[in-house]
């Protein structure tokens, strides 16, 4: 775990803190010597995944509930990951995008600066960025989201720094690239569901627990002609958000950085990994889907630079070695594949 600096820092409300990204950040906070709490209303978070601090069972709209995990707790800092993350699904219920990812969320700020929180880390995405229009992208790319989910992210980015301006909290919106994987140790893995995210649909298919693995898109101007995308490891991204607290705690400037390892990894290289570790994936090829880019890949020079983030799990044979190794040994869990 990267060191940090958080001496003063009782404790942090971890919003969306049941889910795949959200407990690994709490994880990775408990690691650190930090009280994660956890604020989540488990729609689609899991209480097991709750592990190294108290569950405050509410949705961010609960003033009373918030202020009491504040007060309560000793609470320093705020890291927000609560919010619908589905793609297609915000495409056919955009409402839900907007309320969830933004309506709701006006309240919970205005609740926190009555609280006193003066850092809020924000999970935002790299849909924020749309179409590419060069690769590596860098933070100063065009931001032209292409779908509801990325515009309600875009959106909360804005409502942040003009909160900032008007005396609001110091915020990182921290723009992640595909995250992957499980945590070294086993204990925890992503569990979506519906799963829509190629490397569990990939492992169900491989384990034979769920149909073959669907590939959108063969015809790509990539090296093989499938889609090609900057795969980030779940800790990694988790350690980024320790070093992002303890940056704003210090004084940062308001920010927002991009969270990927810069590497460009094909679907056709993630079925070749997984052949190549010996779990070979059943797979079909389909159409490719409209808006979906053929390259993402990141520049985290910012983050690296700023916030003196190292990924450490970098190599696709490890993301994907981690993520198959924790679907096997959890036969149990949600595996519901999106169509």
């Amino acid at each position: 775990m990267q060191k940090t600096h958080t001496r003063d820092v009782k404790a942090v409300l971890v919003a969306g803190g049941a889910g795949y990204i959200g407990a690994h950040v709490c994880k990775a906070l408990a690691l650190a010597g930090l009280l994660p709490v956890t604020l989540d209303n488990l729609t689609t978070g899991k209480k097991e995944f709750v592990k190294w601090g108290p569950l405050v069972h509410a949705p961010v709209s609960d003033a009373g509930a918030v202020r009491q995990a504040v007060s309560g707790h000793g609470v320093s800092a705020i890291i927000d990951l609560a919010g619908s993350i589905e793609v297609a699904e915000s495409v056919s219920d955009p409402l839900k995008y907007y309320d969830n990812n933004l309506a709701a969320k006006i309240g919970f700020l205005r609740t926190l600066r009555e609280c006193g929180i003066s850092a809020f880390v924000f999970s935002s995405t790299a849909a924020v960025y749309g179409e590419p229009v060069r690769v590596p992208i860098p933070e100063s790319h065009p931001l032209a989201p292409k779908n509801p989910y990325g515009v309600s992210k875009l959106a909360f980015e804005q409502v942040l720094r003009d909160f900032h301006a008007a005396g609001g909290p110091a915020f990182m919106a921290l723009r992640y690239f595909n995250a992957a994987g499980a945590s070294p140790d086993g204990e925890i893995g992503e569990a979506h569901d519906p799963e829509s995210h190629l490397i569990p649909r990939a492992c169900f298919a491989a384990l034979g627990r769920g149909p073959a693995l669907e590939v959108y898109g063969d015809d790509y101007p990539t090296p093989d002609k499938t889609a090609v995308r900057d795969y980030i490891h779940v800790a990694d991204l988790a350690s980024a958000h320790l070093l992002a607290v303890d940056a704003l705690l210090r004084g940062a400037a308001p920010a927002a950085y991009n969270l990927g390892n810069g590497i460009g990894t094909s679907v056709g290289e993630v079925l070749s990994c997984f052949a190549r570790l010996g779990w070979p994936v059943p797979h079909r090829f389909r159409p490719r889907r409209a808006g979906d880019p053929a390259q993402l890949v990141a520049d985290s020079a910012a983050a690296r630079r700023h916030l003196n983030w190292q990924p450490r799990y970098a190599g696709i044979d490890t993301i994907v070695r981690s993520a198959y190794q924790w679907h096997q040994a959890n036969p149990l869990v949600a595996k519901s594949v999106a169509q």
